[in-house]
């Protein structure tokens, strides 16, 4: 293998925001913030919003997390090409 061509893995610390799921990893992610797990170590925090957790095919819940706004903007956009096509009739 070339060297220097792959990238250094460091642990860090994966944490569901809507859970509160937190789990230790390998990853070359390189967060600016930080953790102190129950191990008294201190890793780097690596935050996402959906892990096996909170995710509904893990649970079994339909849980429904729109955290970008998605929907509106997408029900927005329909609104305003039906509007344009009425319009045209």
């Amino acid at each position: 293998m070339k060297k220097e061509t792959h990238p250094e893995y460091q642990e860090v610390v994966f944490q569901d925001t809507s859970s509160d799921f937190k789990f230790i990893t390998r990853s070359t992610m390189k967060p600016t913030d930080t953790i102190t797990m129950e191990d008294g170590k201190t890793y780097p925090l690596v935050k996402i919003e959906v892990s096996s957790a909170s995710h509904p095919f893990y649970t079994g819940k339909n849980m429904f997390i729109d955290t970008a706004g998605r929907v509106e903007k997408f029900r927005s956009r329909y609104a305003k090409k039906e509007q344009n096509s009425a319009n045209k009739e």
